[in-house]
């Protein structure tokens, strides 16, 4: 096979040409990298989240470098602007073929001291818009008849608990959304929907960088991890692209640890 035909069979086997992607929560630190991965598979894509302004500016930087992209506003806890948006696209375009989902949200607060506000609205801008962006696509995708593909941005803590931290609230939604996916893989799997999860463990961005030049710090966040690093966004990206490509199609209420081997050790 000489490289030029190996090149063609890589594209066959992961590009994503023709095809439709929506991401939510695509301009933040791991959905940037998202984005970028999924535009850069030859996908169309569409960046969307609450704000605008950055939607916009991410699918204008991906637009300039030759990919084909647009920016979305879109408050996905509102359930009715999700739906809108949804059926724009679709009228737009003719499909939307792959929904990733970056939302996510955290109140830090020890277990004796978790409030039902602080819950309410861990699990209102997780769990909630998760359940209701993957309601709006699925109609779309189930109407239209061509598959397709959701996935579901988790975290280790949907499986694991965080020792000596207050993550009851982040924990549950999480959880909740790891069993709901496996739930809507089951129901969406006879219209050749998949519909699976990736959570990665500690992932080293922009927020935590300069922390991790400690030492000690950086000591401290590996220590658990066999790999001895931290996930980079790139990581994360690299297995929403195999998720969302031809090669995983007979993959589904699956759920990806980009862990470094954290889980497989504990």
């Amino acid at each position: 096979m000489t490289v030029h035909q190996t090149e063609l069979h890589v594209e066959a086997a992961f590009g994503l040409r023709g095809r439709v992607a929506l991401v939510v929560g695509g301009y933040g630190a791991i959905g940037t990298s998202i984005s970028q991965a999924l535009a850069n598979a030859g996908a169309t894509l569409i960046v969307a989240g609450r704000s605008g302004a950055a939607a916009n500016a991410l699918a204008t930087q991906l637009r300039e470098e030759g990919w084909a992209a647009e920016g979305a506003a879109l408050d996905a806890c509102d359930v009715a602007a999700a739906r809108e948006q949804v059926a724009s696209i679709v009228q737009r375009h003719g499909s939307l073929d792959i929904l990733v989902n970056c939302l996510g949200f955290n109140k830090e607060q020890k277990l004796l001291e978790v409030t039902e506000e602080a819950f309410d609205e861990v699990y209102s801008k997780t769990l909630r818009p998760a359940m209701f962006l993957s309601q709006a696509v699925a109609a779309q995708q189930v109407a239209g008849n061509r598959g397709g593909s959701h996935i579901h941005l988790l975290s280790v803590r949907s499986q694991l608990g965080f020792r000596g931290r207050g993550y009851s609230a982040f924990c549950a939604a999480k959880g909740g959304l790891a069993v709901l996916l496996r739930q809507q893989a089951t129901e969406l799997a006879p219209f050749g929907i998949t519909v699976n999860g990736v959570a990665p463990g500690a992932v080293r961005t922009r927020k935590n960088d300069k922390a991790l030049e400690d030492p000690e710090t950086f000591r401290r966040a590996v220590a658990d991890i066999p790999l001895g690093r931290l996930a980079s966004p790139a990581d994360v990206a690299g297995a929403v692209h195999f998720l969302a490509s031809q090669q995983a199609r007979f993959v589904t209420g699956q759920i990806l640890y980009v862990d470094g081997g954290l889980t497989a050790s504990a």
